[in-house]
């Protein structure tokens, strides 16, 4: 093979063959490839784009460059989420236990967060003693145990990604479609899913600002699951407006607990009701929960009955998590300082820019702009109203959570705007705005 011949042709809008995509992609992982060549080829990528065949193959060479994950001792089909992040997005803390107290096992392996707000590790470290690095025994153990084990990705699985998004990130060439969804699915596919519900968000508040662009990205990654032997399901949520109440690590782990007890806001019981009926139609593969409006109304009854909170429970117990947090949530982390943010006038609400609302939080300390950042799990934001919500004025519209003055300043700057006012009624934002299913892609 010929790197040089390989960066012309697809310079050229020629389509790469199998062969020259995998000696790309084992080649660069081995550090034989350099830097260079392998820009020059992401770039060409990034302007000449990638055909279905092409992407599926660079996505099966990215997954295979390391461990690929059998999960067949834990489960003989192995579900599994992606949600593409937003503001607030706390879903996978309630999906996974309500999905597992019907008795489908979950063994998750999940990331950090990197902008607005805390990924999902971030947010089970705001409850002391949770430990998200397993050995892969413990990872198993857990997940025979208990029925369901959530923890960091081990660095093991697709390789080629993590080097590639680096050089992504350095080089100008993140906003690829196939690039975008080899990397997400890459990921997906080594960590030994059979079926996956994707969550792919489109919104001020999301990477996917209109819809069109969210619909390409979840078709593509559907495409990929499906020519790779999965079951794919994408659904397209709204992100113009924070997800539920809470955004911040501490606070959302406390929604997440509250709606697992039957008590959280209707925005994200709803939504999670959704993606749980989606992740439970798969697992039942065309039998059980086949029939999509009766397996929403048994998601909804078990999500207000309390019962996932008990898988919850089992799942911060094994992995060390002091389960007083959980049953008391006073004792979660809190911020030394809370300042409430009025409404400047009555009428409707015509926008909560979810945008705002998440930069407000990285200013407070809720994410991080590197890796490296430290994240104080205490900080963040409650949102209290919604699109379409009647609102007088001196109502607190926000509640911000800091520990440093100037960083509530900071947060107070973004959210000066972040909320709009329509004197006359505004209709309520949907929660999504459609589903791609692999069955017909």
């Amino acid at each position: 093979m010929n790197m040089l011949e390989i960066i012309e042709n697809k310079r050229d809008g020629k389509a790469l063959s199998q062969a020259e995509i995998r000696y790309f992609v084992e080649q660069y992982t081995a550090g034989v490839i350099p830097d260079y060549q392998a820009s020059a080829l992401l770039m060409a990528i990034y302007f000449q784009g990638m055909d279905r065949a092409e992407t599926v193959q660079l996505t099966m060479a990215m997954a295979e460059s390391g461990d690929m994950l059998d999960l067949s001792d834990i489960t003989d089909y192995a579900i599994d989420k992606h949600s593409s992040g937003g503001v607030g997005d706390k879903t996978t803390l309630i999906v996974l236990p309500l999905v597992a107290s019907f008795g489908v096992p979950i063994a998750k392996m999940s990331g950090r967060g990197l902008g607005f707000g805390g990924g999902t590790l971030d947010k089970l470290e705001s409850i002391s003693g949770y430990d998200v690095n397993l050995s892969d025994a413990d990872f198993r153990r857990i997940a025979r145990e208990t029925g369901i084990v959530l923890a960091g990705q081990s660095q093991s699985l697709a390789p080629a990604d993590g080097a590639l998004y680096v050089l992504r990130d350095v080089t100008g060439t993140v906003a690829s479609l196939p690039l975008i969804a080899s990397s997400i699915m890459s990921k997906k596919l080594a960590a030994g899913t059979s079926g996956i519900v994707l969550d792919v968000k489109t919104g001020c508040g999301a990477y996917m600002k209109t819809l069109d662009e969210a619909r390409a990205l979840a078709t593509a990654m559907v495409r990929i699951g499906v020519d790779a032997g999965r079951n794919m399901v994408a659904l397209l949520s709204d992100m113009n407006q924070p997800l539920g109440v809470a955004v911040g690590n501490a606070l959302e782990v406390a929604e997440a607990v509250r709606t697992l007890q039957g008590e959280g806001p209707r925005h994200i019981h709803d939504h999670c009701v959704e993606v749980a009926a989606q992740m439970l139609r798969l697992a039942g593969r065309g039998a059980r929960w086949a029939d999509l409006a009766v397996t929403h109304g048994e998601v909804d009854r078990a999500l207000r009955s309390g019962k996932a909170f008990e898988f919850f429970r089992r799942m911060i117990a094994a992995h060390g998590g002091d389960l007083r947090q959980i049953d008391d949530l006073s004792l979660l982390p809190k911020a030394r300082l809370r300042h409430d943010v009025p409404a400047r006038e009555s009428g409707h609400v015509a926008a909560v820019h979810a945008d705002k609302v998440g930069w407000a939080s990285l200013a407070l300390g809720a994410g991080r702009k590197t890796k490296e950042d430290a994240i104080d799990h205490a900080v963040g934001i409650e949102a209290h109203v919604k699109v379409g919500d009647a609102i007088a004025t001196g109502d607190p519209v926000m509640t911000i959570h800091a520990n440093d003055d100037g960083r509530l300043a900071a947060a107070m700057a973004w959210l000066e705007e972040a909320v709009e006012i329509s004197a006359e009624p505004v209709a309520p934002l949907p929660l999504f705005h459609g589903v791609i299913d692999g069955a017909g892609n």
